[in-house]
């Protein structure tokens, strides 16, 4: 595997420094989940049903809460719409230690509503930054990203929550919410073309006459009068069900991996066979990058879902780990391909909206999956779980590519019955030669 188109990428100006800033500003995210877990049932002394109640509050807000905040990049530019959302989930993580169980759910809710929309801002400047040519490329880094991110940023909240505090622990979540905030304000990556054809512009007048222009460019649907524009396709509500997909058979395997182990009274081994699952993706995302074939999302989610498969197999947690590292190695792939099939479908006068939506069918994603699966676990055991991932994971990307086949069929039926009537109409020329 070659990594030079990788290098190609990150030489293009303001790529590194995306990515660099990309992987510092999902810290707080990455970490609050098992932070707030520990918070409820260390500090609050509550049980893990309670804790999920409060993570769900979280999920139900972001779901919610993510297309409008995109909406509101498309609209007011970025740093405009990211103060709010800075300012309130901040400040929610700060206070929350402070807080009784009940008041705890409500302003986990205001936070997931308000959370800063890091993910969704990378992708959107990733789409602006990165040529059409070299998208897939972009986007399986930033997916290797957010598994590194995710990988360690945990980590670091348990070693906080447990060996200082979970005051502390949820402290720094809003403080770190506030770096993130302040880092992407002061980068202010473009999420427009028309934002780096300006800054060039602007270089360009700086290093002609030594001055500095003052305007921002304007978004173009925060322009009274402007036109808007229709978002909503089938090819794309055919990929944000690819995104429902994928993250229902992720969140599932998360529950049966942690079940599984449990089962074998090994729940000090979740973190590093999760870690070896995160690093099989990691793998994929590189491979897929850096190859030279983009595939549909659908079918890398079906990929996904029968190499999930093996797990419910595995009898013991070293053919488990080996297991999931072959399920991991589509993970990344796949939700790389979504991001790039959104941006290439989406108009980038609504693409904060629609990277929003992908966001919130993650979520509808994994609010099924891991209590369905679970559901399944707990009355048939851990390998029910991955079947239950897989077969449904199967179904979903199956219907999917079967709906794509029969809409191609028809409008090839369509084209064939509408052409000759075109032939008939048409003039008739002579040939002069004749």
């Amino acid at each position: 595997m070659s990594l030079s188109p990788y290098v190609d990428l990150l030489r293009l100006p303001g790529v590194l420094r995306l990515v660099l800033v990309a992987l510092v500003a999902r810290v707080p995210h990455a970490a609050s989940g098992v932070v707030v877990t520990l918070h409820v049932v260390l500090t609050l002394d509550k049980g893990y049903g309670q804790a999920g109640v409060v993570v769900a509050a979280v999920t139900i807000g972001s779901a919610i809460g993510a297309p409008w905040r995109g909406r509101r990049v498309d609209t007011l530019g970025l740093r405009r719409a990211l103060v709010p959302s800075v300012v309130v989930e901040s400040a929610v993580w700060v206070v929350a230690p402070f807080l009784g169980y009940e008041a705890l759910v409500v302003a986990a809710f205001v936070a997931g509503l308000f959370l800063v929309p890091v993910f969704s801002v990378v992708r959107q400047s990733l789409g602006v930054l990165v040529p059409p040519a070299q998208q897939r490329t972009g986007f399986a880094l930033d997916s290797v990203g957010t598994e590194l991110t995710f990988m360690l940023a945990p980590v670091v909240g348990v070693l906080v929550a447990t060996q200082v505090s979970t005051t502390v622990a949820l402290v720094s979540v809003g403080v770190s919410t506030v770096a993130a905030g302040a880092l992407l304000i002061w980068f202010d990556p473009p999420t427009r073309t028309s934002q780096v054809h300006a800054r060039a512009a602007a270089a360009a007048s700086v290093d002609a006459e030594g001055a500095v222009p003052l305007a921002t460019p304007v978004p173009a649907a925060a322009v009274p009068g402007a036109a808007v524009v229709r978002v909503v396709t089938p090819a794309l509500m055919v990929v944000l069900a690819a995104a429902v997909a994928v993250s229902f058979v992720l969140n599932a395997t998360d529950v049966s991996i942690v079940a599984a182990l449990e089962s074998w009274d090994r729940e000090s081994s979740v973190g590093w066979v999760i870690a070896l699952w995160a690093g099989g993706s990691v793998v994929g995302g590189l491979a897929y990058g850096a190859g030279r074939r983009a595939v549909h999302p659908l079918v890398l989610v079906l990929v996904l879902a029968l190499l999930t498969l093996p797990a419910a197999l595995a009898g013991t947690p070293l053919l488990l780990a080996a297991a999931v590292v072959l399920a991991g190695v589509p993970c990344a792939p796949a939700l790389s391909s979504i991001t790039a099939a959104l941006v290439r479908l989406a108009p980038e006068e609504r693409r904060g909206e629609v990277m929003g939506w992908q966001g919130t069918a993650m979520t509808v994603g994994a609010a099924v999956g891991a209590p369905l699966c679970g559901w399944f676990i707990d009355r048939h055991g851990a390998g029910a779980g991955f079947l239950t991932a897989s077969v449904l994971g199967v179904v979903l990307a199956g219907g999917g590519l079967l709906v794509l086949r029969l809409s191609r069929d028809r409008s090839l039926r369509s084209a064939t019955v509408v052409a000759p009537d075109a032939a008939d109409e048409a003039p008739v020329t002579v040939d002069a030669r004749g």
